[in-house]
């Protein structure tokens, strides 16, 4: 029964937000509160022992870099929101998630859960970068713009990694309580998406000068993106016996997180690339999950 009113939430959660978007907008600035809290329990669930690096994870990471900024620099002469849009979808870490659906699969959660961590550490550092190359920042140097990136995404990635490594140490039993209850982090992941599909509905309906073509492509785009990201990382993954996790680490994306990154640091309009991507990701983890019930 919970399994199934989960299954539920995604869509009910975007339905909501879309609707009521003229007040659940006004609700954004919470959203990296609840990002961190959410990364803050997950990260509380991880045991450092268990994390083991690998050439598979340096392979998926130089993708995720790299492809992004390749990505950007293609499309960016076609158009700059579209190339935004693409970017973001591809340089997104990966999903708290994923390692849930990782293990439905059948896959190496520890590798996951390691490549999720690291996903997180390096976005956190790079960004600042990227972003102030090619983001949209009020700002009048490129170190100003980087300064500026790294003031929340470094504290909102990093910071509840410190926060629960911390925890473990001085207050044991409280970090056990949370990694216990870390069921709570999903709502909190419900709440974020309500409020963020209200930002990027509110966004769309007040543009003004409205380009649907460029909206229809930031959808298409990332499907592209998404269906080739799993793919990739699959044949990559069966390269080192770790298919599911390889596909799971570069194709389920943190959607929240890039959404709001887009919305914070490129131009709003390319929140519909992340935006689209939560739909095709749970699409292609849904058949995933099918085809494997299917074949047991």
């Amino acid at each position: 029964m919970f399994k199934k009113i989960k299954s539920y939430m995604m869509p009910l959660a975007m339905i909501t937000g879309g609707l009521f978007y003229q007040y659940t907008s006004l609700l954004s600035f919470i959203t990296p509160y609840l990002i961190a809290l959410m990364l803050f329990i997950t990260y509380c669930g991880i045991s450092l022992r268990d994390i083991r690096f690998s050439r598979l994870h340096f392979f998926l990471l130089l993708i995720q870099i790299l492809g992004s900024v390749g990505v950007y620099l293609l499309l960016a002469p076609i158009h700059i929101i579209l190339a935004q849009g693409a970017m973001i979808c591809i340089l997104a870490p990966t999903a708290t998630a994923a390692p849930v659906i990782t293990g439905m699969l059948g896959g190496n959660t520890g590798s996951l859960t390691t490549y999720s961590l690291l996903s997180n550490i390096t976005v956190a550092v790079l960004a600042p970068i990227i972003f102030a190359a090619f983001g949209n920042i009020n700002a009048d140097s490129f170190v100003e713009s980087m300064l500026i990136v790294s003031e929340k995404v470094f504290i909102l990635l990093l910071l509840p990694f410190i926060c629960a490594l911390l925890l473990s140490r001085l207050l044991p039993r409280v970090h056990e309580t949370i990694k216990k209850n870390r069921g709570l982090s999903f709502y909190l992941w419900s709440l974020a998406l309500v409020i963020i599909t209200g930002k990027t509905v509110f966004f769309i309906l007040n543009q003004e000068n409205p380009n649907l073509l460029v909206q229809v492509a930031l959808g298409i785009g990332a499907f592209v993106i998404c269906v080739i990201q799993f793919l990739v990382g699959r044949k990559l993954g069966s390269k080192y016996d770790d298919t599911i996790a390889g596909g799971q680490g570069l194709g389920q994306k943190n959607t929240i997180l890039a959404i709001w990154m887009a919305q914070t640091y490129l131009n709003p309009i390319s929140s519909i690339g992340p935006g689209a991507y939560v739909l095709w990701q749970n699409l292609v983890n849904s058949y995933q999950v099918w085809r494997k019930r299917k074949d047991l």
